[in-house]
């Protein structure tokens, strides 16, 4: 008799006794005797699709606020954007609503801890006992030996219906395959990702945008293939207002492919090419809780356009401002930003005012005094701020 486990294990060690399929570094061949692989090179039956009784795909899993669905069960899925744009926040919303259904939920951690996820689910006002009967948290550190794909295999048994892959570039690092490789992306998903699709969850991988906004289009950082082995939905989170603890959040989720072509049809078109499918909003009341919801895109009105087109210049010239003072070798005042920076100078000011706000500039007093500013803190890849666009 096959029990659940047997499955999950088939699926990470290969069956009748066979080299296991799946290239795990320093994992050593496991000898078994099981059942057959199945055999998918033949032609199949499709007597379903032509009479009728074939039902696409639905993204069942996770839900905006109007209870239409997120993620493809059974399928590869990713959420992608730049660091703090609420990648995380995105998909333990999803998370919760799956553990408050009764159902179970795999958290595979590559970038966090137990405490900041975990703490995370509380502050959205995740049940304790819930979190500890329903929510499986793993977080490597090594390759994967035998014994760690006996316990992966264990947590597949729960048959949980979202299995959320935080970390794709540290993930990749670990297996010791190369991010730009499209041959290697596509091992990662053969050997990690579509094992656990195939118990019928949704995966859903968190990954990285390239710096370049005008360069990334629809692709996370890396090789190609991250989009285009994708069979279920990839998101791409546009940030608009930053997240943290007593600030309230909000990022734009767009569709960046939609394979089953279920999940565009609830959204918005937009002049980048990627639907508008929710408003992620994140308002932190405290360090203890946090009201998060995905609100529906509606068509706005010209007051809201004109709204965005103002926030979206001076976030371009906030970007600007920062590389002004990247590159100067001393302080700046004002005025030298000014000189540095192309636009209105009430607008350059704005743009300044925001970034001492949000910490990332730092204004002092100078001579004669003057006010100077330096960066709080050296730009890199994943803190340099987006250039927004109108939702």
């Amino acid at each position: 008799m096959t029990t659940d486990i047997d499955q999950a294990m088939d699926a990470y060690f290969g069956q009748d006794g066979e080299e296991p399929p799946h290239d795990w570094g320093n994992a050593a061949p496991v000898e078994t005797a099981r059942e057959p692989v199945p055999r998918t090179w033949a032609p199949q039956d499709l007597a379903s699709v032509l009479d009728g009784s074939y039902k696409p795909p639905q993204p069942t899993v996770g839900r905006r606020d109007d209870g239409v669905g997120l993620f493809y069960p059974g399928r590869m899925n990713s959420v992608a954007s730049e660091s703090e744009a609420g990648k995380t926040w995105l998909a333990l919303i999803a998370s919760l609503q799956e553990i408050n259904d009764g159902n179970h939920v795999l958290y595979l951690d590559f970038e966090d801890d137990a405490g900041g996820v975990v703490g995370r689910l509380l502050c959205l006002g995740a049940n304790p006992a819930d979190i500890l009967e329903r929510f499986h948290y793993i977080r490597p550190e090594n390759g994967p030996s035998d014994i760690d794909l006996i316990d992966l295999a264990g947590a597949l048994e729960y048959n949980p219906t979202l299995a959320i892959v935080d970390g794709v570039t540290e993930g990749m690092s670990l297996f010791g395959l190369e991010l730009k490789d499209n041959t290697d992306v596509a091992k990662f998903g053969r050997t990690l990702l579509r094992p656990m699709a195939n118990s019928g969850a949704a995966v859903v991988t968190l990954d990285h945008v390239v710096k370049s906004s005008e360069n990334r289009g629809r692709y996370s950082i890396g090789g190609v293939h991250k989009l285009n082995g994708l069979n279920g939905v990839m998101y791409m989170l546009e940030n608009h207002r930053p997240f943290g603890i007593g600030v309230t959040g909000k990022s734009i989720i767009r569709v960046a492919k939609d394979r089953p072509g279920q999940i565009r049809k609830n959204g918005l078109p937009h002049t980048s090419g990627m639907h508008w499918y929710a408003d992620l909003v994140v308002k932190s009341e405290t360090q203890e809780y946090a009201e998060a919801h995905l609100y529906a895109p509606k068509v706005r009105d010209e007051e809201d356009r004109e709204a965005d087109e103002d926030q979206k210049r001076i976030n371009k010239l906030k970007a600007k401002v920062l590389d002004a003072l990247a590159g100067a070798p001393t302080p700046l005042p004002g005025k030298g930003i000014e000189d540095r920076v192309n636009g209105r100078a009430v607008d350059v000011r704005r743009a300044v005012a925001a970034l001492v706000d949000a910490g990332r500039i730092v204004a002092e007093p100078g001579a004669r005094g003057a006010i100077l500013h330096r960066l709080a803190t050296p730009i890199t890849q994943q803190d340099e701020p987006p250039e927004e666009d109108a939702a």
